[in-house]
């Protein structure tokens, strides 16, 4: 049963930490940065969104309740409009992040990698209902199991990047994706809606 649940939230939360989107992003890197500093990149912006997910996790409800006064039902709904905007840039545009040219490494990995592409508002989102339904314990394993798997094709991004462009996937998929993530956004919208409904009925 326990493997039942942690297979379950492992699936869900690497599905809402996109791993091909992360191939993508750091395939787009590739004339800016070395090899040696998208791994850098890779490892380090996977540690601190493992950090922000910890900590939403254990405090998120602290957070929400009593530091800012948000339902759990008004953030859903702001990040699925935010994951749906996503969705839809990549959807239209082939692209899901712009990088300026100037940017340095070290701010890179934490904003926008880090947060919001790994640890984004769905990530966040799990890491706070998650534990209700699937145990704490469950929850931070099926996390460090879903980052390690987006560290391991983000670091070989280069080469699964070069597989894409040889048989012409690459913008293909990018824009597959980007539905994807677009149709999550909508789900999460309908889930906030549905949670604020149900507590005008209690």
């Amino acid at each position: 049963m326990e493997i039942q649940l942690l297979i379950g939230s492992f699936v869900a939360i690497l599905a809402l930490v996109n791993p091909i989107q992360k191939i993508f992003i750091i395939t787009s890197l590739q004339q800016q940065f070395s090899d040696r500093e998208l791994r850098f990149l890779s490892t380090k912006s996977t540690l601190t969104a493992l950090i922000i997910l910890i900590f939403f996790l254990f405090l998120g409800h602290v957070v929400f309740n009593y530091v800012f006064h948000i339902q759990l039902y008004a953030f859903q709904v702001t990040s699925g409009v935010v994951l749906f905007y996503n969705g839809i840039t990549g959807l239209q545009k082939g692209a899901f992040l712009q990088i300026d040219q100037n940017i340095k490494l070290s701010d890179l990995s934490a904003v926008p990698i880090a947060m919001p592409m790994i640890a984004g508002p769905a990530t966040i989102t799990a890491a706070v209902t998650f534990p209700a339904h699937y145990g704490k314990g469950i929850t931070i394993l099926a996390i460090i199991l879903a980052l390690a798997v987006n560290l391991l094709l983000m670091i070989f991004a280069k080469h699964i990047g070069r597989i894409f462009s040889k048989f012409n996937l690459m913008n293909a998929l990018i824009r597959i994706t980007g539905l994807i993530v677009a149709t999550i956004g909508v789900q999460m919208v309908f889930n906030g809606i549905t949670t604020f409904i149900g507590t005008l009925v209690k």
